[in-house]
């Protein structure tokens, strides 16, 4: 297992920590493979019946590397954004194929801050247990691109629609009891008592038949497959539309400058 991504087994749960606290558990393309390689590993393992996810530090995870995104951003104009659609962000891609797969139950304890894929791979999960010091945002229009991990298809049916329109437009962050209210969290602790709480959950989910909880799971999620999958692709066709351009560009240059990002003055329709 990758210093990125640590791994414990105890009882039956394989407790996944994201492991790159000084990064806040920023998604570089190798954490990006870590995490997807080790959820399939988990899968396959008979001796594994539940998979517990958290981080490190004081973050759950801050997204996608900005860093690396605006390299594949300025990299070469019209050719990134042809190769991003095209799965140049194949660890990205990767992670949501497993995610998609996982075919057990998966309990997400988020310790800190859920940025970008932090929050939206929360879609995914069957429990979310939080800190009451979490904190969510989905940052898309901030960065000028689209939603992702078929967030725009999943969270209107886990959050409900208007709640889905302000976490996905806004950009603006929401605490961890928003989160509760809304339903991206099932269950609220101290700090001190997240992963504690987060594994017992696990602990009495993995103490029933793996066969009887996969099937829960498969008639739970078969239904919605179809929609992932065309939300997937629509997704994946705007953010390749949308990275490098003047929006992307301004979020991204701004970021590196330590500033606010002004989409005043765009060019009319970016």
């Amino acid at each position: 297992m990758s210093d990125l991504l640590l791994s414990e087994d105890r009882d039956r749960v394989r407790t996944l920590t994201l492991n790159r606290p000084d990064q806040l558990n920023a998604f570089s393309q190798a954490l990006y493979v870590a995490l997807a390689e080790a959820l399939r590993a988990a899968d396959e393992d008979p001796e594994v019946a539940v998979v517990l996810l958290t981080g490190t530090g004081r973050a759950f995870s801050a997204g996608t590397d900005l860093i690396e995104m605006k390299e594949t951003a300025s990299s070469a104009g019209e050719d990134a954004r042809e190769d991003a659609g095209d799965g140049a962000s194949h660890g990205f891609i990767g992670l949501l194929d497993s995610l998609v797969a996982f075919s057990k139950p998966l309990v997400v304890a988020v310790n800190g801050l859920g940025l970008g894929i932090g929050a939206t791979l929360l879609g995914y999960a069957d429990l979310v247990f939080a800190s009451t010091a979490a904190r969510f945002k989905t940052p898309f229009t901030t960065l000028g691109v689209a939603p992702e991990a078929a967030s725009s298809f999943l969270f209107p049916r886990l959050i409900g629609r208007q709640n889905a329109a302000w976490m996905l437009m806004s950009g603006e962050w929401v605490s961890a009891a928003e989160a509760q209210q809304m339903g991206l969290v099932w269950r609220l602790t101290d700090p001190d008592e997240l992963l504690a709480t987060a594994w017992d959950h696990a602990a009495t989910l993995a103490s029933r038949p793996i066969s009887s909880l996969v099937a829960v799971k498969e008639t739970m999620t078969a239904s919605l497959r179809p929609g992932i999958e065309a939300a997937r692709e629509l997704e994946n066709a705007k953010f390749a539309e949308l990275l490098g351009g003047p929006a992307n560009i301004e979020a991204l240059v701004a970021f590196a400058e330590g500033r606010e990002p002004d989409f005043t003055k765009l060019p009319p329709g970016a």
